[in-house]
């Protein structure tokens, strides 16, 4: 592959000010000779008897792991799945909700130089289908209650791994499988191999303005520079501990929370998901100094009681909250970043943290610019779209995995890579998140493709044309719903039907909230529809 570096070192310019250098070998110098195992290695070396992983279940037992420990068992667990077959640059789908065997499984694959292919659990069939057969895998590491829908996605699977509880909760499948307990019951060692930063590492799949989401490819270097520089933007120690309830198959807990973690020697604390009347308890039990978390999740705690005390002292929040510190007492974090950028593209630093609602300052790990329509810097005052631009595979991801046309697409000939997000900046030069260029809603975290919503109401048929749009939602940010113009063999059902297909065929968080049959579209030029007339017809909901 060629070197997908500039050959220049590069200088970042908003407003007209030359802001930082940073496409230089130091950032390929901060990785060689490490990987993820290494990471893993080096942390237990210096603290092997710390803790590292408290389990909080629902249900079933409590556990936890020292850093010795769950290193030993990762080993254990990538010996299992060597002597099962699976081979250095294979892939293995990893189709769970957050548990230990979440990270033993991408450890263990981390450990043989295997791809670990993290997918959302809220998947129907139709996407697990494309993302096993995208990415090729030939194994698969799931929970019960998922079992059947992965060997019915992945007929022609080599192995099926199959935990003994569904978040916890004691259970058990009928799917033929091995037990993920049986894959640690050897004494064997994993091969041996040499650390490779650039060796592929993990894929994650993106929604982006194509109908099929893309996979989004990290190398080792990807890992260990994000878990580096997540730990300098936010100030981490090895005192501290954070509470993960954001899915594990997504970046922010992926990489903000669990790598942070990890290169520091903190503690994480796991739980299955969110639970708003567990997160005193629990934060308190174990003493958590920092979460990361998203408007619906934040909202919900503070509607809980409020302790007199507890230990947290930030929380990273996307914005700055000042309603937080007002009611907590703990700064708020706010960051700008994606799966493509592994860490955090834009941050507020902590001792400063700048504005309500802002998103930060660039950071000093990537080259930033927030440019006109025309290719211009912005100004105070206005917003742009904002490019980044870092070594791939290093500061950026590698690639998306089997779709040369697309990554191609991603970059301009100067290495900037389009995020498709509108940033405003102020008069003092914060900088505020604006919208999406791209045709993009976020939902209650989760990235939502209107292109692909509106292709599966397209197939039923049933209207001659679609248009989806985020209605804004008081504890989820947004919901999609649907504007559709009916076509001839629309019935008195249309939007029954509508609801049916989507359900059937999109994850829950996709499937529109209300279908809205009209007789035409707002036009904008060239006929094209006018989404921001539909979007300021819809008022908030609120709940």
């Amino acid at each position: 592959m060629a070197d997908p570096r500039p050959e220049e070192s590069a200088v970042c310019y908003i407003n007209g000010m030359a802001l930082h250098h940073t496409i230089d070998d130091a950032k390929i110098g901060m990785v060689v000779g490490r990987d993820v195992p290494w990471l893993l290695r080096s942390t237990t070396t210096r603290f092997p008897d710390k803790t590292f992983l408290v389990w909080e279940p629902f249900d079933g037992e409590a556990a936890s792991w020292t850093y010795a420990e769950f290193r030993a068992q990762t080993r254990r667990v990538a010996a299992g799945l060597s002597e099962r077959g699976v081979r250095r640059g294979e892939r293995v789908l990893v189709h769970l909700d957050n548990c230990p065997e979440f990270l033993l499984a991408w450890f263990a694959c981390a450990e043989l130089g295997v791809v670990a292919v993290s997918t959302n659990t809220g998947s129907v069939q139709r996407d697990v289908e494309y993302f096993a057969a995208h990415a090729e895998v030939v194994a698969a590491v799931t929970s019960p209650q998922y079992a059947r829908l992965v060997t019915e996605s992945a007929p022609d699977l080599g192995l099926l791994v199959v935990t003994d509880n569904d978040g916890g909760a004691p259970a058990t499948t009928d799917v033929e499988h091995v037990p993920f307990a049986d894959l640690s019951a050897t004494d064997a060692a994993p091969p041996e191999r040499d650390a490779d930063p650039m060796e592929p590492l993990g894929i994650q799949f993106t929604s982006g303005t194509t109908s099929r989401p893309k996979a989004v490819l990290w190398t080792h270097a990807n890992a260990v520079f994000g878990a580096e520089t997540n730990v300098s933007h936010m100030r981490l120690q090895a005192e501290d501990s954070t509470l993960i309830f954001l899915p594990l198959f997504h970046t922010n807990a992926q990489s903000y929370s669990m790598l942070s973690t990890l290169w520091t020697g903190g503690t994480v604390v796991l739980q299955p998901r969110f639970s708003a009347s567990r997160f005193w308890d629990v934060s308190i039990r174990n003493q958590v100094t920092w979460c990361s978390t998203i408007p619906f999740c934040m909202k919900a705690v503070l509607g809980q009681p409020i302790p007199e005390s507890h230990p947290y002292r930030f929380w990273g929040t996307a914005v700055v909250v000042p309603e937080l510190t007002d009611a907590l007492g703990i700064d708020t974090v706010g960051w700008w970043g994606m799966t493509e950028t592994i860490t955090h593209g834009i941050v507020t630093a902590p001792e400063h943290p700048g504005a309500r609602m802002s998103i930060g300052r660039p950071s000093t790990a990537f080259d930033i610019a927030v440019r006109r329509p025309d290719g211009t810097p912005i100004g105070p005052g206005e917003r742009g779209e904002l490019f980044i631009r870092g070594v791939r595979g290093v500061q950026l991801f590698q690639e998306y995995f089997g779709n040369e046309e697309a990554t191609a697409a991603a970059f301009d000939d100067d290495g900037w890579f389009a995020t498709g997000d509108l940033i405003a900046m102020d008069e003092t030069g914060e900088m505020f998140f604006s919208d999406r260029s791209k045709d993009m809603l976020k939902v209650g975290g989760e990235n939502v493709a209107a292109s692909e919503v509106e292709a599966v109401i397209l197939e039923t048929g049933l209207v001659s044309e679609v248009a989806v749009v985020g209605q804004p939602h008081e504890m989820l940010d947004e919901v999609p719903v649907a504007f559709v113009i009916p076509g001839p063999n629309a019935g008195d059902d249309l939007t029954d039907a509508i609801l049916a297909a989507c359900r059937a065929q999109l994850a829950d968080f996709k499937v529109p909230r209300a279908v809205h049959p009209v007789d035409d579209f707002p036009r904008s030029t060239l006929e094209k529809v006018a989404k921001n007339e539909l979007r300021d017809s819809l008022p908030t909901i609120s709940r």
